[in-house]
């Protein structure tokens, strides 16, 4: 298992590539982005939030776990991706304002699902807009199309 996650995440995590994988035992192994690349990236990526998923010697796919802002904070956000960089699942793992949770809805969060690096996500066009939740659903929104285009740009360059 990874060192870099809080438990809780961790234990969050887990439980989701045993459900969207259909698996019991995994690696996970954390995929290094070279800094020089990182940096230009859209999406953060750091020592410990993009992770390879591999069970009986057979490569799956890749974990993201990263925050987005929120009214007042950040929320922590998991995207499960196949080999191909298609997302499998989008999930929040840790919402901490008192309005906008809806967001973590699994109705909402599906509409990702099957998103790849060709894809542009736009609020209120062909991402659904929650009323109450706008700040969170735009960062998520912005979120996803930030990893998209640094998923489209490491696959260029064949880190990914």
């Amino acid at each position: 298992m990874a060192f870099g996650l809080p438990k809780n995440i961790q234990k969050k995590v887990d439980k989701e590539i045993k459900d969207v994988f259909n698996i019991e035992t995994f690696l996970f192994n954390t995929k290094i982005i070279p800094s020089e690349i990182a940096k230009k990236l859209p999406s953060k990526f750091g020592d410990n939030n993009l992770f390879k998923i591999e069970s009986n010697s057979k490569f799956l796919g890749y974990a993201y776990v990263s925050k987005a802002p929120s009214k007042t904070d950040e929320f922590d956000y998991l995207v499960l991706l196949d080999k191909n960089l298609v997302v499998l699942k989008a999930k929040v793992l840790v919402y901490r304002e008192d309005y906008g949770g809806e967001i973590g809805s699994k109705r909402w969060l599906k509409q990702f699902t099957g998103k790849t690096q060709q894809d542009a996500l736009r609020y209120g066009d062909n991402i659904v807009a929650i009323s109450g939740a706008t700040i969170s659903v735009r960062a998520m929104t912005n979120a996803m199309n930030d990893l998209l285009k640094s998923l489209k740009i490491l696959h260029s360059k064949n880190i990914l």
